[in-house]
């Protein structure tokens, strides 16, 4: 097996095994989960059964990427895995475009926030380009919080984990508790209905509210022990978030009538408010825009520190790589937040829900692009091999589920950072850390 470039030791305190599980489980706990369920209610049963293929395909890729961790530390992160697999460019262009994907979800989980909010201040869907300068509002903030260094943001990671989780609980002790009074109705399942079609549109939204476990991976550097720590925040926080994933949704998607959790901007309050009382759904809405400013947190922190690894590798130029004295990569981390602004601002013309679909389905694909190359570099590599052909098949159905238009800007996407590739290969500075003045 090849060796590459040994992730490059970063300084400031690292994330313990409890705060990589909190950042995998807040990158993945975030705005799918409270809002998906609009998006879903057209599929029915074909939601239930896309969140358990989804469920199923990530903890395969899960395994895949936590195997692959473990054979192959000196690779670093997924970029490395690949690498060493196929060389340098392709693992640049998957990079790249997964670099996308964080931008894009980085700016649906804020448009997710600001939904929410709209329930206490209406105003804001009501006011054109306003939930798009509430959105930037949110990226901006979790950047600063970033720009104090990872520690800050895993402690705030871990604090958000614990309050986003109440009201998913909260929602599965309900829908426990009515379908067991019998006062509570659920879709009824025609096995006749379902269809392939639905399947794997369901399918390729509930992927997007699973993207993020492969963020423990991505940032091995800055994690304790990662040959360890690393494989078990990925199975212990994918296992965790899908469990809770497929009854809050299953419960919301199948006992609200299908008219009301489709024109919902808040489903999960509309569910507690239909089941309990109007005080607890708007608490429940408190929580769910604290769910989604974690979310905001996390892959903040991952658009960061995903061009300063490629920096390390010289797949950007050196530039991107530059840290301050606490480790953190204030260039990346500004830039990347400006991008993120910068696909709000393009997308600002349309609605709350279709800013946040077309920005789900985009950064899906752009995400799978790595996944697939992860589970093919896993295959050459003979690891895991039957998980590793399961995990790439899986990514290409998804890739073909989540329509032309997102499979294919993402396509586009990926091409069009060549140029910055060939950029790096020209930049005659030292690919060292060193501290941005």
């Amino acid at each position: 097996m090849a060796n590459t470039l040994k992730t490059a030791k970063v300084p400031g305190r690292k994330l313990g095994l409890f705060a990589a599980i909190a950042l995998v489980m807040g990158n993945m706990i975030g705005s799918g989960v409270f809002l998906l369920p609009t998006s879903l209610a057209p599929f029915g049963w074909h939601a239930v059964l896309g969140w358990i293929i989804s469920i199923c395909g990530t903890l395969v890729l899960a395994w895949v990427f936590a195997a692959l961790t473990k054979a192959d530390p000196a690779a670093g992160d997924p970029s490395g895995f690949v690498t060493d697999a196929f060389g340098k460019l392709p693992a640049f262009f998957v990079t790249w475009v997964f670099w996308v994907s964080v931008w894009t979800a980085v700016a649906s989980i804020s448009v997710a926030a600001v939904s929410y909010l709209s329930m206490f201040i209406p105003a804001i869907s009501e006011t054109a380009l306003a939930p798009a300068m509430c959105a930037i509002a949110v990226v901006w903030t979790m950047t600063l919080i970033n720009l104090r260094g990872v520690h800050a943001a895993g402690r705030f990671q871990v604090a958000t984990v614990l309050l986003k989780v109440t009201p998913l609980v909260a929602i599965i002790v309900i829908g426990v508790i009515v379908m067991g009074s019998a006062n509570g109705e659920i879709r009824p399942l025609d096995v006749r209905e379902i269809n392939g079609v639905d399947l794997r549109g369901a399918a390729a939204l509930t992927l997007f509210a699973l993207l993020g476990f492969e963020c423990a991976s991505v940032a091995a550097a800055r994690v304790e022990n990662p040959e360890v720590n690393v494989p078990r925040a990925t199975m212990w926080g994918t296992a965790l978030t899908g469990l809770l994933y497929l009854l809050v949704c299953s419960f919301v998607t199948l006992m609200l009538p299908e008219a009301l959790v489709a024109s919902s901007p808040a489903p999960l309050a509309t569910f507690v408010a239909y089941y309990w009382s109007a005080e607890a759904a708007a608490l429940v809405s408190v929580f769910a825009i604290i769910s989604c400013v974690g979310a905001v947190n996390g892959w903040v922190l991952m658009q960061g520190e995903l061009p300063r690894n490629m920096a390390d590798r010289k797949m950007l130029a050196s530039w991107w790589g530059q840290t301050d004295s606490a480790g953190t990569p204030r260039r990346a981390l500004i830039a990347s937040s400006m991008i993120a602004t910068v696909c709000l601002i393009l997308n600002s013309s349309r609605s709350m829900q279709g800013i946040y679909e077309f920005m789900l389905l985009l950064s899906t694909s752009s995400a799978l692009w790595l996944y697939l190359a992860c589970a093919l570099a896993a295959w050459r590599m003979k690891v895991v091999r039957p998980f590793a052909l399961t995990g790439a098949a899986y990514a290409v159905w998804m890739l073909w589920g989540a329509g032309l238009e997102a499979s294919g800007w993402s396509l586009v996407l990926m091409v069009a950072g060549y140029p910055l590739y060939w950029w790096a290969g020209r930049d005659g500075s030292p690919q060292r850390i060193a501290r941005a003045e």
